[in-house]
C-alpha cells in the first residue's frame, strides 16, 4: 500500500491494546481511590494557551508544537501537554470557585514534533492528574504518593523518586543571577542550543542532556541555597511528608522539568529498565501556582503529574509484569453448511444478550462463507467451540469433553461454567 502512517506515529494494534486497557483500568481505580474525577479535554486548543502557559522559551513552544490556522484565521495547536488545558477547563467551568479544590485526571493523545525514538513518539499518550486550588505542601505529597501507588499497583519495580524545588518568582531571580554568572564563565563548554538560551532561561541549561552541558551543570550552584523562607519551608514539609509515608526519594538539584510554569516542588519517577535510547522518566510533575494567572485567570495554585502510557507499557514488558488475562471470546459458533448459518446468527444474538461473548462466521453466501475447516481453525481461539448439528442440537467442545445440548441447555451450561 502506498499510504502509510506518518513518521513518529504508530498504530496500537490488538496485540498491545489489551495491555493499555489493563493499565488504564488500574489507573482509573487508583485515581478514584485518591478522589480524582475523570475529565475529557479537547485535542486542540487556542495556541495562546500554550505559548502563555507553557512558556515562550521552552522547547515545546519554540520548536515542537503542531500549530495551524483554521478557516476562521484562528491559530490553534494540537495539545502538547494536558496541564494547561486542565487548568483552562477548571477555570472556565468554575470548578475551583468558593475555595473548593478540584481533583481531576484525564488520559489521551498529545502531540510534539521531535525526533522519534524508542518509547517516544510525535503522537504519544499520557495520563495526567491535577489538584487545583490547594497551595499547601500536603497536596504535593499526596500527588507524589498517587503516582507511586499507580506504579505499585502495576507491579513496576526498580523505580525511584527524584525530587527538587525550583523556587518561586520571589527567590528565583537570585538563583537565575547565580546561574548566569556560573554558566557565563563556562559558556564555551555549553552546546550551541544552551548558549543561545542562556540569557533567556538559564535554568533550562540544567535540563540539557548533552554530555558537555551535563558536566558543567553538575557543578552548578544548587537552588537550595537560594530558596526564600516560604519555598524552603514548603520543600521541607514535602520531604517530611514523603518520609512520613515511607516513600523514599533522592534530591536532584538539576531537575527543573521542561515547562516554565513550575514553582516550588518538581519531581520525576525514574526507571533504570528502559532500554538504551529511550528516556528513563516514566512520570514527572510538580507545583505550578502561577499557571492560572499566566493564562488570564485568578490565582489558582495547582500541583500534578503526567505519565506516558507508551513508556509504562514498555517498562512493564521489560520487567515481565502481568497485564492480567487477555479477553477471550467465550463461544465460537461453527456452521456445518449454509443452511445452518442463520441458526449461528440467531444463537450468537441470544448468547450476547445473556452477557456471553460469541462469534461466528458472518459470511452468508457462497462467495463469502468459509469452510467448516476454516471456521474450526478460528474457533480454537475461543474457550468453547459450538458446532450446529443437522438435527437441531449443538455439540459443545472446550471443557475436556464434547457435549450434545439443546439451545436452552447450551446457554445454561455456559452461564454455569464460564
Amino acid at each position: 500500500m502506498d499510504i502509510q502512517a506518518p513518521r513518529g506515529v504508530r498504530d496500537i494494534l490488538p496485540d498491545e491494546s489489551w495491555k493499555w486497557a489493563y493499565v488504564l483500568n488500574s489507573v482509573a481505580k487508583v485515581m478514584a481511590d485518591f478522589g480524582h474525577s475523570e475529565i475529557h479535554l479537547p485535542i486542540f486548543e487556542n495556541t495562546e494557551l500554550f505559548s502563555r502557559g507553557v512558556g515562550e522559551t521552552t522547547d515545546i513552544v519554540e520548536k515542537e508544537m503542531y500549530t495551524f490556522t483554521d478557516r476562521g484565521s484562528r491559530s490553534l495547536t494540537l495539545r502538547p501537554e494536558a496541564t494547561a488545558g486542565m487548568v483552562r477547563a477548571a477555570l472556565e467551568h468554575g470548578m475551583c470557585s468558593q475555595n473548593a479544590a478540584a481533583r481531576l485526571w484525564c488520559w489521551g493523545p498529545m502531540f510534539r514534533y521531535e525526533r522519534p525514538q524508542k518509547g517516544r513518539y510525535r503522537q504519544f499518550f499520557q495520563i495526567d492528574a491535577e489538584v487545583l486550588g490547594i497551595a499547601g505542601p500536603a497536596a504535593d505529597v499526596d500527588t507524589i504518593a498517587l503516582s507511586v501507588e499507580m506504579f505499585r499497583r502495576l507491579a513496576l519495580r526498580g523505580l525511584r523518586v527524584a525530587l527538587n524545588s525550583v523556587g518561586c518568582p520571589q527567590c528565583r531571580p537570585a538563583y537565575r543571577d547565580a546561574l548566569l554568572a556560573y554558566f557565563g564563565a563556562n559558556r564555551d563548554a555549553l552546546c550551541e542550543t544552551c548558549q543561545a538560551r542562556l540569557e533567556r532561561n538559564p535554568l533550562r541549561v540544567l535540563d540539557c542532556k548533552s554530555a558537555s552541558c551535563s558536566a558543567v551543570a553538575d557543578a552548578a550552584p544548587a537552588i537550595y541555597d537560594h530558596l526564600c523562607p516560604e519555598c524552603a519551608a514548603h520543600f521541607d514539609e514535602v520531604k517530611s511528608g514523603l518520609a512520613r509515608l515511607g516513600l523514599p526519594f533522592s534530591l536532584d538539584k538539576r531537575l527543573v522539568r521542561g515547562l516554565d510554569y513550575y514553582t516550588k516542588t518538581a519531581y520525576e519517577i525514574i526507571s533504570g529498565d528502559l532500554s538504551q535510547g529511550a528516556q528513563n522518566a516514566v512520570c514527572g510533575g510538580g507545583r505550578y501556582d502561577n499557571l492560572a494567572e499566566s493564562i488570564g485567570g485568578p490565582h489558582t495554585p495547582g500541583v500534578g503529574f503526567a505519565a506516558g502510557i507508551d513508556r509504562i507499557v514498555l517498562v512493564m514488558e521489560e520487567q515481565n509484569c502481568s497485564f492480567g488475562k487477555r479477553a477471550q471470546t467465550e463461544v465460537y459458533i461453527v456452521a456445518r453448511d449454509d443452511a445452518s448459518r442463520p441458526t449461528a446468527q440467531v444463537l450468537a444474538g441470544k448468547l450476547r444478550s445473556a452477557g456471553i461473548s460469541a462469534a461466528y462466521d458472518a459470511g452468508d453466501s457462497v462467495k463469502y462463507a468459509r469452510s467448516f475447516k476454516a471456521q474450526m481453525k478460528s474457533a480454537l481461539s475461543a474457550r468453547w467451540q459450538c458446532i450446529i448439528e443437522a438435527n437441531g442440537t449443538f455439540t459443545l467442545s472446550g471443557g475436556g469433553s464434547d457435549l450434545t445440548l439443546t439451545e436452552g441447555e447450551l446457554v445454561n451450561y455456559i452461564e454455569e461454567h464460564r
